[in-house]
């Protein structure tokens, strides 16, 4: 029973089982550990690749992706509009308060960015 071949560290000579980390898609690591570290300085923007654009028929925004179209809601919309490189994270979250006064924007669009980032979208 020691010696069978299809178990992990078993045997003589035998490696033993080792555990490692998921394969993610590359950069998306460095993003996410850059935004934690200088999360008040981050300046989210579209990934190359992706587009946001308008969709009449829709009635609404739509992130085009190579072999994938995810159709936004008009909040998701109105918040990656906003997301060029240009503006922090804490700005955008500041413009939507002002133009939403009583939308919990100081907590739903944090949470939103981060969601964006884990899922790759953002460079």
């Amino acid at each position: 029973m020691g010696d069978h071949p299809g178990r992990p560290g078993q045997g003589a000579g035998r490696a033993g089982l080792q555990v490692r980390r998921a394969v993610v898609a590359a950069g998306r690591g460095r993003a996410r550990l850059r935004a934690e570290v200088n999360a008040a300085e981050w300046r989210p923007r579209i990934r190359r690749g992706i587009v946001l654009r308008w969709d009449g028929v829709r009635e609404s925004d739509i992130l085009l992706m190579p072999e994938r179209v995810v159709v936004l809601n008009p909040q998701a919309g109105q918040i990656l509009r906003l997301c060029d490189g240009t503006r922090t994270a804490a700005d955008i979250s500041t413009i939507l308060a002002e133009r939403f006064p009583n939308a919990p924007v100081a907590t739903e669009v944090p949470t939103f960015l981060r969601r964006i980032q884990d899922q790759g979208w953002f460079a």
